[in-house]
């Protein structure tokens, strides 16, 4: 005789089911909270949310000054301080000297000190107050690292004097004669000037129609057996300095040297 597998009650069935259930969903909720947890904790990065952010240091800009040599530098510092053109100083020299020519002139930073140069003192323009003839001019000197103009005039005969004339204010400082010249250099200098045609501010016209910048410098010199005028020209944008050969007969440009030092 075969006895039958009695089946388990449904209530029980149900019971069971419902455990298991339970057991299952809880399993779940754990595992979902235990995620949330540890995103929640999870510190968020600032660098993560952007990828393109950079430190404050690769954005600030580069000094202006930093591609600039010390040649360059002191351009910029010394025409910075300037405020007499150098029309103005050419202008000034001559009149230091009758019936002088400009053959030099050159922005320089004075030495500071006292006015007292080598050579023999040249008579100043007559006038109150005026020094007498062969006393040095009684102007101050300016303090070391402030602009000077550094004037070279020629008189009549060909005699050079040293005028220098302060940046700033445009009063003269010093006027001296240059000293050791003899007959021959007096007569070497009267003969350039006779020869040339083209005057100083002639030849900075050619030059600064070529580039833009400030005059800092020029001289009347024999290069090649050629008489020319060298013009200096500082552009204020690099601090570099160009210098110019203009003809002192033609007027035309026959030499151009930039100097990147």
């Amino acid at each position: 005789m075969t006895t039958a597998r009695r089946l388990p009650p449904l209530r029980t069935m149900a019971l069971t089911c419902a455990l298991g259930s339970s057991v299952l969903l809880m399993a779940a909720c754990g595992t979902d909270a235990t995620h949330s947890s540890v995103a929640e904790a999870a510190p968020t990065s600032p660098t993560a949310m952007s990828p393109t952010a950079t430190s404050p240091a690769s954005t600030t800009p580069a000094s202006p000054t930093a591609s600039l040599n010390a040649d360059q530098a002191h351009r910029r510092d010394l025409i910075s301080k300037t405020r007499v053109s150098w029309e103005k100083a050419a202008a000034t020299a001559v009149k230091e000297v009758p019936g002088g020519k400009l053959v030099g002139l050159d922005l320089k930073t004075a030495s500071g000190g006292t006015t007292a140069s080598p050579g023999t003192a040249s008579p100043g323009t007559a006038g109150p107050g005026t020094p007498s003839p062969g006393t040095a001019s009684p102007s101050p000197a300016p303090s070391a690292g402030a602009p000077e103009w550094d004037a070279k005039v020629a008189a009549a005969d060909g005699t050079v004097h040293r005028v220098d004339v302060d940046a700033v204010s445009g009063n003269v400082l010093r006027t001296r004669t240059e000293p050791d010249q003899d007959a021959d250099d007096k007569r070497e200098v009267a003969d350039r000037l006779r020869k040339a045609t083209q005057t100083p501010a002639q030849a900075v016209k050619t030059a600064t129609d070529n580039i833009k910048g400030t005059v800092t410098g020029i001289s009347l010199d024999q290069n090649d057996h050629r008489l020319v005028w060298s013009v200096d020209v500082v552009t204020t944008d690099n601090w570099t300095k160009t210098t110019f050969d203009v003809d002192a007969a033609s007027g035309k440009i026959v030499r151009e040297h930039v100097d990147r030092d």
